[in-house]
């Protein structure tokens, strides 16, 4: 209520202690997640070497965090629970900040809204002292038993805030913010064991461990065939941590566990730059799985931009997009058989609204595929184009395929012959295709390997297409007759605003009538694909993304990829193109030296492997 003056003006007035820390308490204590990160984080600054932390219905009711840290003294715990009084903060100017914690809020805000006990014990000393706050009320210092170390208890949370405490969750909408809590302060500090329950359930048991264990268990990535090591340096900056191939994804960036100076953040600059790092070989809605640690001059990033501590703010945030989408870049730029998934064909893994389907061949048609194919043969190749590695031998052997034929089953002679050469390749010697779309092969442990032939084709496509885009190699190839591409008149006048740059792709276009547009010419490199399709894909391409305008410079570079994969995807063999053993193990082989060949242009694995051991589970064997 407004207190006014006789004349009905309004008079400011100072608002009580207690008043002042329950606002306080609305800004850094939002829900009992943020409780308990505030919390953990006092334990990690103590020194602790294992903190066991325990919430009773997702921490609404109880909050119970205990550390073997270096403890208080009784006067210590007085003025911890007094606003703005830390231990932490040696540099006033708030620049050199090397603690998770620093601004002395936490437990005066937490005991202005819940009921708060503090127990805490020097290792040198003989007995341990506890203080009580509830609702901003706060007790005398009292002795008490309990052992080296600190103990925070917090029931009833947001008792004294009830409009704050009736927006709260569930249960286990709480829980799952805790949990990630925890799980991001544990990926900071691996030499720190953690234990946590929920409502008397063990949730997490890690023991201190290097860095890459502690990756794993955080990431749960069991169910891939390995991490990825990321390392990177640009200056000052420097980039470490390990990160999932692009076929282990998750429908929210929760999977996503990023540091900067060893300080758990959710940081927009940081996702970006993952987002983008993995937007050519990741499903489009997908997001990575990844734990990157960031280490910058304390100087040129500010951690005290919110009361959470969880955003930041950088001197030079494009320096940083930079060293995580470049380093990223090299750990995804692997061939195939390098890292993968592990299917699980015991659980479905549901429609995809991503998925492209991609038709078979017509019969009809098959006579003339071999010259609609999107790879090259050597000699096609303009000299001095640079390609990715070993495509120098073997450019994409399924530019030569001959025309469908009737399949002729190889003698079991010759096709072990095959394999045996083939067999210690990462994606093992082709034994068959099945459902004349996916190839079936063997590795030298004997793990079985399912290659998605359309899916891999289109991304060596992709490949020698960018690495030409790249050296402005692209050859333009003159159509005999211009073909004539109906549009809406948006996107033919998007198409013609970014005429220039298409140009530099070998698509040569002209406008032909308002909802018209022709085209004269298409890149060598795709034969004699169909325009038509293609064109209009590139329409919608650009003309949904906001960011490609032709004002912007560099506009069309920033989505060249998006544009080159919609070519390869039209020049690919398609679905149901019977092929040999020689193609397709050639084919295993391309895959196994191009970059990012572990998935397609859309992000789809071109992949999957199953160890012998899984196929032993399968049939029981197990």
């Amino acid at each position: 209520m407004n207190m006014s003056s006789g004349n009905g003006q309004p008079v400011i007035r100072r608002l009580s202690e207690q008043v002042v820390n329950r606002i306080a308490a609305g800004e850094v204590i939002e829900r009992p997640a943020a409780a308990l990160k505030e919390l953990v984080e006092n334990a990690i600054d103590s020194g602790a070497r294992r903190i066991q932390i325990r919430l009773d219905r997702g921490g609404i009711d109880r909050i119970d965090v205990t550390d073997d840290g270096c403890g208080m003294s009784p006067e210590d715990l007085r003025l911890a629970v007094e606003r703005h009084c830390t231990s932490k903060l040696r540099d006033e100017t708030l620049v050199r900040i090397s603690t998770l914690g620093f601004r002395g809020e936490a437990l005066p805000s937490i005991g202005a809204a819940a009921r708060l006990t503090v127990m805490s014990r020097l290792h040198d000393s003989d007995s341990a002292w506890s203080i009580r706050v509830e609702g901003g009320a706060v007790g005398d210092v009292e002795p008490c038993a309990g052992p080296p170390g600190t103990r925070v208890l917090v029931e009833d949370m947001f008792f004294a805030t009830p409009a704050r405490r009736k927006f709260l969750k569930s249960p286990r909408v709480e829980s799952s913010h805790a949990e990630n809590v925890v799980r991001r302060l544990a990926l900071s500090v691996p030499h720190i064991a953690f234990r946590l329950e929920f409502d008397q359930r063990l949730i997490l048991d890690l023991p201190a461990q290097d860095m890459a264990a502690r990756v794993a268990a955080i990431l749960e990535s069991g169910h891939a065939d390995g991490l990825l090591p990321v390392e990177g340096q640009r200056g000052d900056l420097k980039l470490s941590g390990f990160i999932c191939a692009p076929s282990v994804h998750r429908a929210t960036a929760n999977g996503q566990m990023l540091l900067v100076n060893g300080r758990p953040v959710v940081d927009p600059v940081l996702r970006t730059a993952v987002r983008v790092a993995y937007r050519n070989v990741m499903e489009h809605g997908r997001h990575a799985v990844v734990a990157l640690s960031l280490d910058i001059p304390p100087e040129q990033v500010d951690v005290n931009v919110h009361p959470a501590k969880t955003e930041l703010r950088y001197a030079d945030s494009a320096a940083v997009r930079a060293l995580v989408i470049g380093s990223l870049g090299r750990a995804l730029g692997t061939g195939a058989g390098v890292a993968g998934v592990r299917p699980d064909l015991l659980q479905s893994r549901g429609a995809s609204s991503a998925r492209i389907w991609y038709p078979p061949e017509r019969a009809a048609d098959a006579a003339g595929m071999s010259a609609r194919l999107a790879a090259p043969s050597p000699a096609s190749i303009p000299s001095g184009t640079a390609l990715p590695p070993g495509f120098a031998e073997s450019t994409l052997p399924l530019s030569a395929l001959p025309a469908a034929r009737k399949a002729v089953p190889d003698e079991p002679e010759t096709a072990l012959a095959d394999m045996a050469p083939a067999i210690d390749h990462p994606l093992g010697a082709a034994v068959a295709q099945v459902l004349g779309t996916y190839i079936v092969s063997q590795t030298a442990d004997g793990a079985l390997v399912l290659v998605d032939q359309h899916a891999a084709h289109e991304r060596l496509t992709h490949e020698i297409l960018r690495e030409q885009y790249l050296g402005g190699e692209i050859r333009a190839q003159r159509l005999l007759l211009p073909e004539v591409v109906d549009l809406p008149a948006r996107q033919v006048e998007v198409l013609l605003s970014f005429g220039p740059g298409l140009a530099r792709l070998g698509i040569e276009i002209e406008p032909f009538g308002g909802t018209a547009v022709l085209v004269r010419t298409m890149p060598a490199l795709l034969g004699k694909e169909n325009p038509v399709g293609m064109l209009r894909d590139l329409a919608e391409e650009l003309e949904a993304d906001d960011l490609a305008t032709p004002a912007q410079a560099d506009a069309l570079d920033a989505r060249m990829d998006a544009i080159i994969a919609r070519m390869a995807c039209h020049g690919s063999v398609r679905a149901g193109r019977k092929l040999t053993h020689e193609e397709m193990n050639a084919l295993l082989r391309d895959m196994e030296r191009t970059p990012r060949s572990g998935t397609c242009s859309h992000g789809r694995p071109t992949w999957l492997k199953l160890e012998k051991a899984d196929l032993e589970r399968m049939f029981g064997r197990r």
